[in-house]
């Protein structure tokens, strides 16, 4: 049975004793600030903050570069198209194509946004457990429905990944081989259909075995939140921190 990995969830460190309230908070303010920031200097201060993030919380290097890898992987396009789309003074020819300078300025920027938000994002949000998400989520009055959604999936992601592997090994035993032709197109899609029907059913067995139990549309936790000085301390220290890149990216926009 294979599950959700949550490799950074567990630990000692100060970001993850950390109330998760709290480091939502300031995920939030944080990436919402970087996100409209058009002012280098302010996201180049975002980074070093959000390095200082994943410094407290000690998490792995290795496996954190593999995330940025596959990020800046979907970014690599954005070098591709923006630079020869983005209209500026020319920096340099490819062929018939010439780049903007004003197009490469704007590529790096975003690049290092998006770096920027995913390093906060892996520092503060991923240290904290999905179940234990889902409730922090929902003592900040986010949508009920929102988290209830994100905690089913979280609990029955793994069934329906079991429910595919089997409908896989049952049309191998079939002696199904995959081609490119009309016949293998036609058996998965089958196979999704199959597994879309399943999951279905699935569904309306857990919901009514949830009804038999007095499911009335709410859990109950038996987990609670604390508050402790900790809390407070990273809260008031970051709030000045989050509107001082708001002042840097007001006042040198370029």
């Amino acid at each position: 049975m294979t599950t959700i990995k949550e490799d950074f969830s567990e630990g000692t460190s100060v970001i993850h004793r950390l109330d998760p309230r709290v480091k939502l908070v300031v995920a939030g303010l944080f990436s919402a600030v970087v996100a409209m920031a058009r002012s280098p200097v302010a996201v180049w201060l975002s980074l070093l903050l959000a390095v200082l993030w994943l410094g407290l919380a000690h998490l792995n290097l290795k496996k954190v570069g593999t995330r940025l890898l596959m990020v800046n992987g979907f970014i690599f396009f954005l070098w591709l198209i923006l630079p020869f789309t983005f209209p500026g003074q020319p920096a340099f020819m490819v062929g018939p194509l010439t780049a903007s300078r004003q197009g490469l300025e704007l590529a790096g920027l975003l690049t290092l946004k998006s770096n920027t938000i995913l390093l906060a994002l892996i520092s503060l949000v991923t240290t904290i457990s999905i179940p234990t998400l889902g409730q922090a989520l929902h003592h900040l009055r986010l949508p009920h429905k929102l988290c209830y959604l994100m905690l089913f999936t979280y609990r029955y992601l793994y069934v329906f990944e079991q429910e595919y592997h089997r409908l896989r090994q049952a049309i191998k035993v079939r002696g199904f081989r995959p081609r490119t032709n009309l016949h293998t197109y036609r058996t998965y899609a089958y196979l999704v259909a199959m597994l879309l029907v399943r999951s279905h059913d699935r569904a309306e067995r857990v919901f009514q075995a949830m009804r038999c139990r007095g499911f009335k549309g709410k859990f109950y936790s038996l987990h609670q939140f604390s508050w402790h000085r900790r809390d407070l301390v990273f809260l008031v220290s970051m709030l000045p921190c989050i509107m001082t890149l708001l002042w840097l990216d007001y006042c040198f926009p370029r």
